[in-house]
């Protein structure tokens, strides 16, 4: 009988620690008779597990609490700085990085402009110098990070070849990007599309909360969409599932904006800078029209361009809606963000206008950046996951 054999003392030890450490996770700093209550064990097991994870690292005693008979109480608060990840998010411009821990803990977000130059470009040099700025930021050691994961415009195929599909990371790999940064990084590598991060995201702390089916249309200086499903997001075969920003318009949207072929030149950042324009915004560019919009002088202009977008991205939400009939739409990404609840109002009246569908359309309900608050999501379970089984892995040797 092996030690990792079900029911022998050292594998019931590893699932006392795991569970131990698991309530220290989830509830903070505790006492011992405390962690008793939660995991359901006698003083003396509690006991036991308290001093294996002291002696394993995955704990440490944070001073005493004063009794009710005059006897101080040790508590224990879990270690997480031990094994973290670092969540990234990055566009053309700039690249944004944060420290993951088990516990979910808030940690510092750094960010760091990106070359213009494709030749400046080097995505394990951009990747290594995230980690240890945010690393710098949160306190924690790089050594720490085992896991990284990246939220980016575009997407990877999962077949072998692991090609990259993205237009703003030129200087990057094309082929086995993820491959190459494990080496390279020597750490594990999750690369996620940003969009489906936005998405998760929402479902977890915004306005997809508890709804079955959502689509999620991302309006930024590109455009995206995300599906999930009963909490699952749909990748496709290969990947690329939402990349809609390719596809060609309809002919009623090409009688609005004769000059747009795609749903990118319909709704994208060039769009909405011409939009701008039309209605006097002078602002040379998507990023520069996006501010001069958040002015609170522009409310007029800012008002038009939004109904006038409206009507667009309503057409752009029929295939969406046609092929998954979601009864929720989420409207996210920087433009969708300035036009807020007022914006899903006019589209949602636009869908209405257009077709027999009668979805609900709202504004995204994830404050700060969504792409980097899915990134955390999705990495801060890993994390989780790998301390606690490498506690128990441990516990059993």
């Amino acid at each position: 009988m092996t030690p990792n054999t079900p029911g022998t003392p050292s594998w019931l030890g590893a699932v006392n620690d795991r569970a131990g450490l698991t309530v220290l996770l989830d509830h903070g700093p505790l006492t011992r008779n405390r962690i008793c209550e939660l995991v359901g064990v006698s003083k003396p097991t509690a006991s036991q597990m308290m001093s294996r994870l002291l002696q394993l690292g995955a704990i440490e005693e944070q001073g005493l609490l004063a009794g009710s008979a005059g006897r101080a109480a040790v508590v224990y608060a879990a270690r997480t700085d031990r094994r973290v990840g670092v969540a990234l998010d990055l566009d053309a411009f700039e690249l944004r990085a944060t420290v993951v821990d088990a516990a979910g803990t808030e940690r510092p977000t750094v960010r760091m402009p990106l070359p213009r130059d494709p030749t400046a470009r080097s995505a394990v040099e951009e990747v290594r110098r995230a980690i240890h700025a945010a690393s710098a930021a949160a306190g924690t050691s790089p050594d720490a990070v085992r896991t990284v994961c990246l939220g980016i415009p575009g997407y990877v195929d999962p077949g072998a070849g692991g090609e990259l599909f993205s237009e703003t990371l030129p200087g990057w790999p094309v082929r086995g990007l993820r491959g190459i940064l494990e080496a390279d990084l020597d750490r594990t590598v999750l690369i996620e599309n940003d969009v489906n991060l936005a998405a998760l995201a929402e479902r977890e702390v915004g306005v997809a909360v508890g709804r079955d089916v959502f689509a999620l249309l991302w309006l930024g200086n590109g455009v995206g969409a995300s599906f999930d499903v009963a909490g699952d997001l749909h990748r496709g075969s290969f990947g690329g599932a939402g990349e809609i920003g390719f596809l060609p318009v309809s002919s009623e949207a090409n009688i609005i904006d004769p000059a747009a072929r795609t749903v990118q030149d319909l709704v994208g950042g060039r769009a909405v800078a011409l939009l701008a324009q039309r209605h006097g915004i002078r602002a040379d560019g998507f990023h520069a029209a996006r501010e001069a919009l958040a002015e609170p002088g522009a409310d007029e202009a800012r008002r038009a361009v939004f109904e006038d977008l409206a009507v667009r991205v309503a057409h752009v939400a029929l295939p969406v809606i046609a092929t998954l009939d979601p009864g929720l739409i989420v409207l996210s990404g920087p433009t969708a963000n300035l036009g807020g609840e007022a914006f899903a109002e006019a589209v949602a009246g636009g869908i209405r206008r257009i077709s027999r569908w009668y979805p609900e359309v709202r504004a995204t309900g994830v404050e700060g950046d969504a792409v980097l608050r899915g990134a955390r999501s999705l990495l801060g379970s890993r994390v989780r996951e790998e301390l606690l089984d490498s506690v128990a892995a441990l516990g059993r040797a």
